[in-house]
Formats: structure tokens, C-alpha cells, sequence
């Protein structure tokens, strides 16, 4: 796929397959019951993805609706025309109730003197759409007590402009083979919501993993994250995930420098790898500053289709790779994608970096532009560098 206009202006970028997430998004829906509803998360910047483009391509597949994980993120959808449901996952100021209010927005709460300090703020004729958050074993955000949840709930059903919307928690080791811990959470999870006298709209727990793990649960929304971008939860579920869900995001960069080196020469800051004969070293303008963090040291990249090493030190702006033979300049580099029958995955790179998948698209900056696929047909290129 080549660049067809001069929307950036250094040879390092991301492709998106959108038709690809849209695609995965219909899998993960298969496996579900019917009148299940999936919200897409698209916190973080769509994971790297691209908040707006993901949600766009999410509602093309039927989602109900979006999450994300605070009120600045909400608005970026807002702001790039995305009219449905949006949860806010995370925690919300009592203040800015009121902007909530006019753009829509449902928010979690896990705090009662946070409904008496909201109260103060919020407009009675817009009512706010609430989901609270219960604690079951994460101990992040969440109420921890029965009597607490149901002074909550209480409280909500006798105040007018607050509307409970939703229950949920929130798993912490669904990705594992061991399920006791999820089973134990969900249990517990279960005796809040059938204490419940009037249960709300949404009843949800399930992150990517348990969505895959427990489809048939008697939830009525799932929250599917990580999956949506055909990345695995954990390694763990490598061989759980549903036909058809595949990476969607590829990481590229060109040749800007060939040179023939002789043995024994070092290579980078701290000359840290010396060549072991004579060979061609590569030059590609990606480094941390953009996200390919130094960690990647000794990490592979495709050229050609072959497998080539990353050798000496990354540096902020640049990396070295040792080549094969002489490779013309502006030869492309494929650092996560495929070349040819040659892959490197987004579990290759985050085994190498000592991390998991969710990391690494996250962590690629805005200043390397994505570039925007539907059915092989190049749709958008965003570079937040030249707005």
C-alpha cells in the first residue's frame, strides 16, 4: 500500500485495517446469545488504534455502544461525530457533571458523597445515566460492601436528574486457564445484582477475556476491548480466541541509510554490538520517541520478507538493522505485519519487550500518522503532528 499524498513526511507509519476490527467485532458477536449487547472500548486512543476510526468501524458491526476511560475521551468521540451510548469507565470530577449531562455521557460511580456533591451541580431536567461499580476482587474502583451498594442504589432510584443506567465489575484474572478467582468475582457479583429490587438497563462484568470464556452468562453486556483489535487477552488464550479475529494494526518504516560495515565495528550509542564480519547495516527512522522502545534491542524486523535483526542500541529517532545483502534505499521495514509468508506478531513483540499486548499499540506515539484501510482501500491518514 503506498502513500498517495503528502500527509507525513517521514517513512515510518501505521496501517489500520478497519474491515479487519469490523470483522472481529462480528466473530466475537457470534459467539454471544442473542440480544447480547457488546460496547466497545475504545479508551487510549482506540489502543493505539485510533479512538474515532474504531468506533465508527465498531458501530458498523452493531455494537450498542462505546466505553471509554474518562470524560476527555468521551468528547473526542463527541467531537468527531459518534452519537452513540458512551460509558465512562473510570472516575468523573462531581463538577463536570453538567457537561456529562449536555454531551450525553453515562458515568460510573462507586461513591455516595459523590451523588451529594454532584447533586449540587447537575441540571434535574437532563438526567445523568449512572452505572456503579462494585469491587468483587480488583481493588481499583468500585463500592466493597452490600450495605454501601444498596445505600447507592437507594439513593439514585430517589433523586431526581440521576438515572441508574447500569451494575457492573470488573474481572482481574479472566484472561487465566485458572477460572476460580473469575467464578469466585462473578458469584459475589451475582448476590449485589439479585439484591437489587428493580434491576437497571445493563448488568455487565465481562472484559475480552471472560466475553470468550463464559458467552452464555446471564449478563446482557459484555465490554470487549483487546479482542476487538484481534489481540489476545494473555497467551494463555491463544487457542480461544474465535475464527476469523486477527491483528489488525501493522507497524512500517523504510530504509533512509544502507552502508557496508567491516567486522568488529560497533554499532550505536554505548557500542554495544560489534559485527561479527563484514555486513550491511540498515538505518530506519523509528525510535523510542515514536514508541519502539530500547527494550527492542535484538528484536527482528522484515525486510524483504526475511527476518532481520535490530543491532545496537535504539535510539530516540532512529534504529539499525543488520541486513542480508545491500537493500536499495526506501526499501520498506515491517516492524509488527506481515511480509510475504513472514509475520511478526503483536505477541512476538510484547514476549520480547517482557509485556503484554495491550502495551504495545498503546505505547506507539501520535507522532508516527496511521493510515486508514476498508476492503484494501485507503480511507484516511491521521498525523496529529500537522493538524
Amino acid at each position: 500500500m503506498e502513500q498517495k499524498n503528502n500527509l507525513f513526511y517521514r517513512d515510518t507509519w501505521v496501517d489500520i485495517d478497519l474491515t479487519q476490527i469490523e470483522q472481529n467485532i462480528i466473530s466475537i458477536k457470534n459467539t454471544l446469545p442473542k440480544g447480547k449487547e457488546i460496547f466497545a472500548v475504545v479508551k487510549a486512543n482506540g489502543y493505539g488504534h485510533g479512538a474515532v476510526e474504531v468506533a465508527e468501524s465498531a458501530i458498523r458491526s452493531g455494537v450498542g455502544g462505546l466505553a471509554v476511560a474518562f470524560i476527555d475521551e468521551a468528547l473526542v468521540l463527541r467531537n468527531g461525530g459518534i452519537t452513540h451510548p458512551i460509558l465512562v469507565l473510570g472516575a468523573s470530577r462531581p463538577q463536570d457533571v453538567p457537561l456529562a449531562q449536555k454531551n450525553k455521557l453515562t458515568l460510573t460511580v462507586f461513591r455516595q458523597d459523590w451523588l451529594v456533591e454532584a447533586e449540587g451541580w447537575l441540571d434535574s431536567s437532563i438526567p445523568v445515566k449512572v452505572h456503579v461499580k462494585i469491587d468483587t476482587g480488583m481493588a481499583r474502583l468500585g463500592v466493597r460492601t452490600m450495605e454501601e451498594f444498596l445505600a447507592m442504589t437507594d439513593w439514585i432510584e430517589s433523586h431526581k436528574g440521576i438515572e441508574l443506567d447500569g451494575v457492573f465489575t470488573h474481572f482481574a484474572k479472566a484472561d487465566e486457564d485458572d477460572q476460580s478467582f473469575m467464578l469466585e468475582q462473578r458469584d459475589k457479583f451475582v448476590q449485589y445484582v439479585e439484591a437489587l429490587p428493580k434491576k437497571p438497563k445493563y448488568i455487565h462484568h465481562s472484559n475480552s477475556g471472560a466475553t470468550i470464556k463464559i458467552p452464555d452468562d446471564p449478563t446482557n453486556m459484555v465490554r470487549v476491548g483487546i479482542a476487538m483489535y484481534g489481540l489476545l487477552p494473555s497467551e494463555e488464550m491463544k487457542n480461544e480466541m474465535p475464527a476469523g479475529v486477527a491483528e489488525s494494526f501493522s507497524l512500517h518504516s523504510r530504509l533512509i541509510h544502507v552502508k557496508k560495515v567491516e567486522a568488529g565495528e560497533p554499532v550505536s550509542y554505548g557500542s554495544t554490538y560489534h559485527t561479527k564480519e563484514a555486513a550491511w547495516i540498515g538505518t530506519i527512522p523509528i525510535g523510542y520517541a515514536d514508541g519502539w522502545l530500547r527494550r527492542l534491542q535484538g528484536a527482528d524486523v522484515l525486510v524483504g520478507g526475511v527476518r532481520c535483526e535490530i543491532v545496537g542500541r535504539i535510539c530516540m529517532d532512529q534504529c539499525m538493522i543488520l541486513l542480508p545483502t545491500e537493500y536499495p534505499l526506501g526499501t520498506q521495514v515491517t516492524l509488527v505485519g506481515k511480509q510475504g509468508t513472514e509475520q511478526i506478531s503483536m505477541g512476538e513483540v510484547a514476549a520480547k519487550s517482557e509485556t503484554i499486548q495491550y502495551e504495545i499499540p498503546c505505547i506507539i506515539s501520535s507522532r508516527v500518522p496511521r493510515r486508514y484501510f476498508r476492503e484494501g482501500k485507503d480511507t484516511k491518514v491521521i498525523n496529529p503532528l500537522l493538524k
